[in-house]
């Protein structure tokens, strides 16, 4: 067992009105834990959104890809959310926590000595008031431990966060940098952490109770700035890891954990492709491992070139999401598009030629902009089926720091600021018309057959 001081990390829950584990790991939270065991510190983890947790009696669906569905347990929004924030608005969806029950996880949190140090990560921002409630409990359990809260939400809500996460410091970005400094501040104990940026220890999923799939980055950062996209901001540098190290910790997990699903983070994962992702893929090829590769996440169209997505297929690519956007390529458009009609359409052929069907391509497309006509989605899905494809509605979620929050809070049919779960996607906050709001809903139920 180490001698440093004992830190626990816990991945919070969510509270959501629809919630589901689409390849969901946090692996920002489980790098530093990666990190800190490295270093000689001792390591607990806590998921409260463990689907395998041990007191789990019912089954665990687990479709073929890794993912399935979170417990829940219905909750009034009332009781998480502060009453400064005010009432949701009336909707007939229920409203959730996601993950494991109260009790099991007071009793986990019993079951171990106490930490030193409590590491707390957090994901959505409109997930804020899972966050809390998490910490609420965590500080019940252990009162006098010190909690420090990170992730996106603490990144982008650092305020709010500062202010109502129970947190007793929120730090912002990157969490690397600072565990040093943290360390030595909270448990009295120097530390050296792994400096070595492209060679760190690998994320500790491992701690774990189960693994159906692995997450893998091999990019920080994104070279676009899209108007609702918060990735420049959480990460300004493009950085990229080298593909030998990914190959690597592919084939761990692989060999050692027996996995062979692996979801992509990257937000570019083809970005100058030949100097990197086309490396890995040859590597993963040669070796003839059979194993089944996602993206959650999206590519960009127009990377997708003929050689590309042979290399994909080959590897053994299974999901294709496409950041598409919309199919509203006219010069008057509202908003910045990235790609041209024919691009979309050489993209998807280069794909299918190279052996993908057409159930494995799904196309995002935004729904629920500022002021969107959603004529303009009805075509964009028309325009997505004709490829031969899927088309997948992406619903905004209005994000502070992104170009497109204060055109948001401006036109939002309800105050944004008041607590970011007035965020929701599920809420449409940018969509006024209870109308639109309406035809939003049969779009998302809409066969993909009946689209015309």
């Amino acid at each position: 067992m180490p001698d440093g001081p004992h830190v626990l990390c816990v991945n919070p829950w969510i509270h959501d009105f629809a919630a589901f584990d689409f390849w969901l790991k946090p692996l920002g939270l489980l790098t530093l834990a990666g990190l800190l065991r490295d270093a000689g510190v001792r390591i607990s983890f806590i998921d409260c959104l463990d689907r395998f947790h041990p007191k789990e009696t019912g089954p665990v669906k687990t479709a073929w890809d890794g993912r399935g569905p979170f417990r829940k347990t219905p909750i009034l929004p009332a009781d998480v959310i502060p009453p400064s924030a005010g009432p949701l608005p009336r909707t007939r969806k229920q409203f959730f926590r996601y993950g494991i029950l109260p009790d099991w996880f007071r009793k986990d949190l019993e079951a171990l000595d106490p930490p030193d140090l409590i590491l707390v990560t957090s994901l959505m921002t409109y997930w804020a008031s899972g966050v809390t409630e998490t910490i609420s409990v965590i500080r019940s359990v252990f009162p006098d431990v010190p909690i420090v809260l990170g992730g996106k939400y603490a990144t982008l809500c650092q305020e709010h966060a500062a202010a109502f996460s129970g947190a007793d410091l929120v730090i912002t970005g990157q969490g690397e940098p600072a565990l040093e400094n943290m360390i030595t501040r909270f448990t009295g104990r120097p530390l050296l952490v792994n400096d070595r940026p492209d060679d760190p220890p690998f994320p500790a999923l491992d701690l774990c109770s189960k693994l159906t799939f692995a997450p893998v980055l091999t990019t920080r950062g994104c070279p676009f700035s899209c108007e609702y996209c918060a990735s420049s901001f959480l990460e300004p540098r493009m950085v990229r890891r080298s593909p030998d190290r990914v190959f690597e910790e592919i084939c761990h997990w692989h060999h050692q954990h027996h996995i062979k699903n692996f979801a992509f983070y990257d937000d570019a994962l083809l970005v100058n492709g030949p100097n990197h992702a086309y490396l890995l893929m040859e590597k993963i090829i040669d070796a003839g491992l059979d194993l089944f590769f996602h993206t959650p996440n999206a590519l960009h169209i127009r990377e997708i070139t003929p050689e590309a997505a042979d290399l994909m297929f080959r590897a053994g690519f299974k999901t294709i999401r496409l950041g598409l956007e919309t199919a509203a390529f006219s010069k008057d458009r509202q908003y910045d598009v990235k790609v041209r009609a024919d691009e979309f359409f050489r993209a998807v052929n280069a794909l299918k030629t190279a052996g993908f069907d057409a159930q494995q391509i799904g196309a995002y497309l935004l729904c629920g902009l500022p002021d969107q006509n959603l004529d303009d989605v009805a075509a964009s899905m028309a325009f997505v089926k004709k490829a031969g494809v899927l088309p997948v509605l992406a619903f905004y979620s209005p994000i502070p720091h992104t170009p497109l929050w204060e055109t948001a809070v401006s036109g939002a049919r309800f105050d944004l600021n008041r607590h970011p779960v007035f965020t929701n996607n599920s809420l449409f906050p940018c969509v006024r018309s209870e109308a639109d709001r309406a035809r939003i809903s049969r779009l998302k139920n809409q066969r993909v057959s009946d689209i015309v």
